[in-house]
């Protein structure tokens, strides 16, 4: 099975966390936090400063590593690299997503998250 390497931001504004609804590909409607695959040659903090600027037009600023995910889909193996990150510059513009939302603490549960998503859920509640 395939390792595909992909990296993760968890972009927090005080005590909210921003998550978007995938609008493409095998996994549509369901919702994630955003981010995408490392390059050859690219840093994973590197990748999800690019990552979050093609796909948001927002630059983030990455500040800490949160937790690394581990997950087997049916048809390859997600290594996640998750890292708390800000906002520098921009306003989130969906540019791939279907949608997105801010959620608290309280409103984590209120979306379908993705299975490998999922598991963040419960850690992020602590830090909210």
């Amino acid at each position: 099975m395939k390792t595909i390497h992909v990296v993760a931001a968890i972009i927090k504004d005080e005590n909210k966390i921003f998550a978007t609804q995938r609008g493409y590909g095998e996994f549509k409607d369901g919702w994630e936090f955003p981010g995408g695959k490392v390059e050859p040659n690219e840093t994973s903090k590197q990748a999800i400063v690019r990552e979050i600027k093609e796909e948001l037009d927002t630059t983030i600023q990455v500040e800490e590593y949160f937790d690394t995910v581990e997950y087997d889909y049916p048809t390859f193996h997600l290594s996640m690299e998750c890292f708390i990150c800000t906002i520098l510059e921009g306003n989130l513009t969906l540019l791939e997503h279907e949608s997105a939302k801010w959620l608290t603490k309280d409103t984590l549960d209120s979306v379908d998250w993705l299975p490998a998503d999922l598991g963040l859920i419960a850690k992020l509640k602590e830090i909210l």
